[in-house]
């Protein structure tokens, strides 16, 4: 299942020191396309970085324990724009440059 998670700068370094982090996660209300970028932008209104992950099963609660091996994508606004920019899990240093 993707969820999208509601992260900062101290949980990416987080991730990239190997750590798990726990975040407030999001979660579609069907595979509909607009009902994963509803999650999406919801994620993105609660943290200055998004970070899609696929889980197996989903924590009870608002948040989800999450490791880098389990994130897909990160999300978030590089220029000010209020665009999401896409980035791979391989791309994590420059995320985490760019939010430094």
């Amino acid at each position: 299942m993707r969820l999208y998670l509601a992260g900062d700068l101290a949980a990416l370094q987080a991730l990239r020191g190997g750590a798990s982090v726990s975040l407030p996660a999001f979660a579609a209300a069907s595979e509909d396309e607009e009902d994963e970028f509803a999650a999406l932008t919801e994620a993105a209104q609660a943290g200055a970085v998004v970070v899609a992950a696929d889980v197996d099963e989903v924590d009870p609660g608002d948040d989800q324990v999450v490791s880098l091996e389990q994130v897909a994508a990160l999300h978030v606004d590089a220029d000010g724009s209020g665009d999401l920019a896409w980035f791979a899990s391989q791309e994590l240093d420059e995320v985490v440059a760019l939010l430094s």
